[in-house]
């Protein structure tokens, strides 16, 4: 791989790695203030607003500027969402924002990656950035839970004269800080020389433009099938990360945030490990992993009779592990296929729009259950059931492709 490459991981890994400490000390500011339970989902719910809103906007944008003025742009936006948070605005309403810097990023973080390198390696590069990027989520999970602990708060309580008035607000202004490293990274992004289009100031005209994109990618026999396998498991990522912590209270009997957290990174240590492996899996054969998607649902619906530390350790790194093996080849498909047929900034947002719609629903669910105050097993046993039945309609639905249209042709496409 090229320099460049290495330099866009490293981007990408600090914004990713603040991302994913901020939502834990969002969380125990929430905690710490006595909040509804249905608060912590709302999180995840605020920050993915953003990607479905600006979804016909953002892909545009992506490809109307060079991919590192764009991340830099980003990351200085995530960097306000952070001030507002420390200033004492609401978590939800300044993860949101923090969201909505998120929502402008992702496009052109996935589509420089079509841009600067050739397609046959975009299942490495996407081991790269996804096993990167859960490696920040693992780091930025253990720092972000570090910084709610009673121990490091009270001990960055001792500096409250000299630093911000309290643990938090300096937990907050560390963060902010790893925003700032990844945007001076994006400064040394090389320029991928492909020609940028100007974005267009009409946004009926970008609604148009995107809802044709949508209407393209959902009905590419291999799009469809890669898109609705991606949808499905954001969503389910975005769920878990948020749905682990109240299950590892509940069954586990872990009630500080900070080793509920904990939890959260086996997951991601798991997704790391699938990603790593999915590397054998070839652009062509990508379809073939859907199987493994399947059994992902049936591990989650054993989840709520999981009550042992070290058996539910192995139960989240099995469910990490499927996900990050399936998803690595599907997401590569999705992006090749999106690079053909409309351009890598308008692919992404695309995949966002669609992807982030599932946290969307799969979180305000979640919101309602918990507020309805049913019992998080059961929950989780219907999470782990609908996810397996889904994943089987994919494979069926990709069966039924297989026998009326051209997907061979296209898979022979690839090389």
């Amino acid at each position: 791989m090229p320099l460049g490459f290495y330099i866009i991981m490293a981007a990408q890994f600090f914004s990713a790695l603040a991302d994913s400490a901020i939502l834990i000390i969002a969380i125990g500011i929430l905690r710490s203030a006595e909040a509804a339970d249905q608060f912590e989902p709302l999180l995840k719910f605020s920050f993915s607003a953003f990607y479905v809103a600006l979804a016909a906007f953002v892909g545009a944008f992506a490809d109307s500027m060079t991919k590192r003025r764009v991340m830099f742009i980003s990351n200085m936006i995530k960097i306000g969402g952070c001030i507002l948070l420390f200033v004492g605005v609401h978590p939800v309403i300044a993860y949101a924002i923090i969201g909505f810097g998120a929502a402008t990023y992702s496009p052109a973080k996935y589509g420089i990656l079509t841009e600067y390198l050739p397609h046959r390696k975009l299942v490495v590069a996407n081991t790269w950035i996804e096993g990167l990027t859960v490696g920040a989520i693992i780091l930025g999970t253990i720092i972000g839970g570090a910084l709610t602990s009673n121990k490091i708060v009270s001990w960055l309580g001792n500096f409250e004269h000299l630093l911000f008035g309290g643990g938090a607000h300096t937990g907050i202004a560390i963060v902010g800080a790893i925003y700032v490293l990844a945007a001076i990274f994006n400064l040394f992004i090389p320029d991928t020389g492909v020609d940028h289009k100007p974005l267009r100031s009409n946004p009926f005209y970008l609604l148009h433009d995107f809802s044709h994109c949508l209407k393209l990618l959902w009905r590419d026999k291999l799009g469809q099938i890669s898109l609705a396998a991606t949808t499905l498991t954001w969503g389910v990522a975005g769920t878990l990360q948020v749905l682990v912590l109240k299950w590892a209270e509940h069954n586990l009997n872990l009630v500080d945030l900070w080793r509920q957290t904990l939890m959260t990174g086996v997951v991601a240590i798991g997704v790391a490990i699938g990603a790593v492996l999915a590397a054998r899996v070839s652009l062509r054969n990508a379809v073939s992993v859907i199987p493994v998607g399947i059994f992902m649902g049936l591990v989650l619906f054993c989840m709520p009779f999981v009550t042992n530390l070290y058996v539910a350790i192995i139960t989240l790194i099995i469910v990490g592990g499927c996900g990050g093996f399936f998803v690595v080849p599907m997401n590569a498909l999705l992006q090749h296929r999106g690079h053909i047929l409309m351009g890598a900034g308008h692919s992404i947002a695309v995949q966002n729009f669609n992807e982030n719609l599932s946290i969307l629903l799969m979180n305000a669910c979640y919101a309602g259950l918990l507020y309805l105050s049913l019992n998080i097993n059961v929950i989780v046993f219907a999470f782990g059931v609908m996810v397996a039945l889904v994943m089987i309609l994919i494979r069926q639905w990709h069966s039924l492709n297989q026998k009326r249209g051209n997907v061979l042709a296209q898979l022979d496409n690839i090389r």
